[in-house]
């Protein structure tokens, strides 16, 4: 049987005492583990060894926790991210989620209750190893007119010119793109790809539509690949539209 390799984790926390404690906890776990304890080494670590996820403290000396998750989602490959803040506002959790972090813990948290999460990213970037398995089709290459998605390349091109998108805005408009004239709502967008059912926070999917509808469409306002279902949620133009545009 296929022996898997221990996941590498990153923690980027300055509290060393929460830092040494699930360092330690992660270890007893199986996981290979660092830590970094300002925003720049982390960032650093992160953009130089490839890690399945971060555990990522908002506050952060150096370089906050928001700005480093926003430079790693701009890379084409990016681990999991576990946001961990002491600020429970509403409006910093949507913004951490609609940056790209794929989960948060408020602190104080409990040690069963990370690891738990931990798990859940783990098993689900497992389960989902590509996002050729987001469409259950052969097609790996979509052509809509102009509009090209590579699943294997994970890359979108546009009358023949690269469109630069996070792996979060790949995986949600490979998805729709795969069920032309679908519909489906925010909460199953949320919880196909990100994974998650994060009720309470559909505006993240919201947000992401109107970033690619801004780098796909010639008029985002009046959009012909990604279309809003009104009161329901989103789909993508059904194939016999897609030589239109």
């Amino acid at each position: 049987m296929k022996q898997t390799a221990p996941a590498n984790v990153l923690i980027v926390e300055d509290d060393r005492d929460i830092s040494h404690l699930v360092e330690l906890h992660l270890r007893d776990a199986g996981y290979n583990v660092d830590i970094a304890y300002d925003g720049a080494d982390g960032l650093e670590r992160a953009l130089t060894k490839a890690y399945d996820l971060a555990i990522l403290d908002l506050n952060l000396p150096g370089v906050e926790g928001l700005e480093i998750c926003r430079r790693l989602r701009a890379k084409p490959s990016y681990p999991l991210i576990l946001m961990l803040t002491a600020r429970s506002s509403e409006l910093d959790r949507v913004l951490g989620l609609e940056i790209g972090a794929d989960d948060y813990l408020i602190k104080p948290f409990g040690i069963r209750e990370l690891l738990a999460r931990v798990k859940a990213l783990l098993r689900r970037m497992e389960a989902r190893s590509t996002s050729s398995d987001l469409c259950p089709e052969e097609e790996k290459v979509i052509r809509g007119g102009p509009l090209v998605i590579d699943a294997d390349k994970r890359q979108v091109t546009l009358s023949g010119q690269d469109v630069n998108l996070t792996a979060k805005e790949f995986d949600l408009l490979f998805l729709l793109a795969c069920h032309p004239a679908r519909v489906y709502t925010r909460a199953q967008l949320l919880d196909l790809v990100w994974g998650m059912g994060y009720e309470g926070y559909e505006h993240t999917v919201n947000s992401h539509i109107n970033r690619l509808r801004s780098k796909i469409e010639k008029n985002s306002a009046h959009p012909h690949y990604l279309l809003t279902a009104w009161g329901v949620g989103y789909k993508f133009a059904s194939r016999d539209t897609w030589g239109d545009n």
